[in-house]
C-alpha cells in the first residue's frame, strides 16, 4: 500500500474514520462537513447511535466472547487511534487482543445500530484495523460488525481487494480536499430523503 496520502503540513490527521464511511455511503456530505463546517445538525440518528453503543458496551463486559468465535482475548473498549500515515483519526467501539506466540492479532469490533452491514461500515472497520496493526505491530486480519438490533456479530475479513478500495478512497477523499471541489452525488438517491444536507444538493433533488 502507497503511504504518501497524508498531507505533512498538517498538524494532525485531516480525516476521521467517519469521514471514510460516510464518503463511501455519499461523498457530498463530506463535502458539505469541510467546505460548510458550521451548518450540520446533530441529527436524532446520531444521537440515537451514539446512546446505544454506550448501553452496548455495559452489555458486552458480562459476555463471553463466543460470539465472536474466540475462546480468549483481552478486550479493551473506546480505543483512540491515529496514524499520520494514512491521514485518519478516530475511536474504536471494542478491541479484542489476542495474544500468542503464533496466532497473535488484533480484532475491531464496531457497533451499529443498522440490521444491514454495507461496504461504507465495512471499509470503517478496515480503517480501524489498519491504524490498530500500525500501532501495535500485531497483525490485523478481520474484525466485526456488531448490529446492535439483530444482537449478532459479522466477521469481516480485510482482503486485498478490500484494502486496494480504501487506498483509491482516500486518495479520492485528498483530491477533494485539496481542490475543494463538490464531488458528484451519490447514485442511490434514496439515500437523499433523509439527508440533512438534501437543501443544499438542487441538482438532485
Amino acid at each position: 500500500m502507497k503511504t504518501d496520502i497524508y498531507l505533512p503540513e498538517d498538524p494532525e490527521p485531516p480525516f476521521r474514520v467517519t469521514d471514510l464511511k460516510q464518503w463511501v455511503y455519499c461523498p457530498r456530505i463530506l463535502y458539505y462537513q469541510f467546505c460548510l463546517p458550521d451548518v450540520r445538525p446533530v441529527t436524532y440518528k446520531m444521537e440515537a447511535g451514539a446512546e446505544a453503543g454506550r448501553r452496548e458496551e455495559d452489555r458486552e463486559v458480562r459476555r463471553s466472547l463466543q460470539r465472536y468465535e474466540l475462546e480468549t482475548g483481552r478486550r479493551e473498549f473506546d480505543v483512540q487511534v491515529s496514524s499520520l500515515r494514512l491521514g485518519l483519526r478516530g475511536k474504536v467501539d471494542l478491541v479484542i487482543w489476542v495474544e500468542g506466540p503464533s496466532d497473535a492479532e488484533v480484532i475491531p469490533v464496531d457497533y451499529k445500530l443498522s440490521r444491514t452491514m454495507e461496504k461504507h461500515f465495512q471499509l470503517q472497520l478496515l480503517a480501524y484495523g489498519l491504524m490498530l496493526e500500525e500501532k501495535s505491530q500485531i497483525p490485523a486480519r478481520r474484525g466485526f460488525l456488531y448490529s446492535i438490533p439483530e444482537r449478532c456479530a459479522y466477521e469481516v475479513k480485510f482482503t486485498a481487494r478490500m484494502k486496494t478500495t480504501f487506498q483509491a478512497t482516500l486518495e479520492s477523499m485528498q483530491m477533494m480536499l485539496r481542490s475543494e471541489a463538490m464531488p458528484e452525488p451519490t447514485t442511490q438517491h434514496g439515500k437523499c430523503v433523509n439527508c440533512e444536507f438534501r437543501r443544499f444538493c438542487n441538482d438532485v433533488l
